[in-house]
C-alpha cells in the first residue's frame, strides 16, 4: 500500500495547511483532522500553486470545517472521558495553565481571570485527554480484542493504539491492527463491532461478501452497529 506524503504552506489567513499527497486522491479535498490540522489531500503531481489557489477560493468553507471542529471538541468542567477518567477544570492564583491526571481525575488549573475554551488552554486539556485515552486503550481495548479473538478463533500479531486519521481501526496483511485510542468513547457494542471488524481482515483483507458473513457470524447486529458508528468522529 502507498503511503501519503505530507507536506505544508501558510495560508495568510487559515495559517497551516498540511498537504496529504496520495495515489488514490482525485482533485483537492479539505477536511480538519482528529488532532485540529487542517489537511488539504491531493493527487501526488499536484502543483502547490493550483493547491493554494483552492485553498484561497474556499476559505469560507474551510473556515466552516474549522468551527464545526472547535465546536464538537471542546472541553468542560465535569466531562467524562473515556470509560473512567473525569475532567477538572480548576481555576488557581498561577501564572500558566497546567494539567495532572491522579486517580481517574484529569485536573487542568488554569489563571483565575483566564478563559477556559480559549485555544491554548483547549489544547492543554487535549494533551492529557489523549493520554488519558491511550491509558484506558491499552488496559481495556488489549483486553477485550483477546477476548474476542480467542472466542472466534482469529490470531494477530500485534496491537497499535493510535490517534491519527479518521479511521477507527485497521489491520496490516501482517496481522497488525491499529485501534484508534478516540474508541474509549463509544458504547462498549460499537467498539466490539470495531474489533470484530478488524480481527475478521486478518482472514478478508478487503470488505468482500465473505467478509462481511466473517463479521455477522461474530456480531449478528453489524449492519446496525455499522450505520450507527457512521454518526460518532474519533476527533479528540
Amino acid at each position: 500500500m502507498t503511503r501519503a506524503k505530507t507536506t505544508e504552506f501558510e495560508d495568510a489567513v487559515l495559517g497551516t495547511v498540511q498537504i496529504r499527497r496520495h495515489h488514490n486522491a482525485r482533485g483537492i479535498r479539505f477536511r480538519v483532522s482528529p488532532k485540529g490540522q487542517l489537511l488539504a489531500t491531493t493527487a501526488p503531481r499536484t502543483p502547490l500553486y493550483l493547491i493554494k489557489q483552492a485553498t484561497a477560493r474556499s476559505r469560507r468553507d474551510i473556515k466552516r470545517l474549522i468551527d464545526e471542529y472547535s465546536q464538537s471538541v471542546r472541553y468542560t468542567d465535569g466531562q467524562l472521558i473515556g470509560k473512567s477518567h473525569r475532567l477538572r477544570v480548576v481555576p488557581a492564583n498561577i501564572d500558566q495553565p497546567h494539567a495532572a491526571t491522579h486517580d481517574r481525575i484529569i485536573t487542568v488549573q488554569i489563571p483565575e481571570r483566564s478563559d477556559a475554551d480559549s485555544t491554548e488552554i483547549q489544547r492543554l486539556i487535549q494533551s492529557a485527554v489523549i493520554s488519558a485515552l491511550k491509558k484506558e486503550a491499552k488496559t481495556y481495548l488489549s483486553r477485550r480484542l483477546r477476548h474476542l479473538a480467542a472466542r472466534y478463533g482469529y490470531q494477530y500479531s500485534n496491537v497499535r493504539y493510535p490517534h491519527t486519521g479518521t479511521r477507527w481501526g485497521s489491520c496490516t496483511s501482517a496481522g497488525v491492527i491499529s485501534l484508534n485510542i478516540a474508541l474509549m468513547k463509544l458504547p462498549l457494542e460499537l467498539i466490539d463491532y470495531v474489533l470484530i471488524h478488524e480481527l475478521c481482515h486478518t482472514r478478508e483483507m478487503n470488505h468482500s461478501a465473505a467478509f462481511w458473513r466473517l463479521v455477522e457470524a461474530a456480531d449478528p447486529d453489524y449492519k446496525q452497529h455499522r450505520r450507527a458508528i457512521k454518526a460518532e468522529s474519533p476527533a479528540l
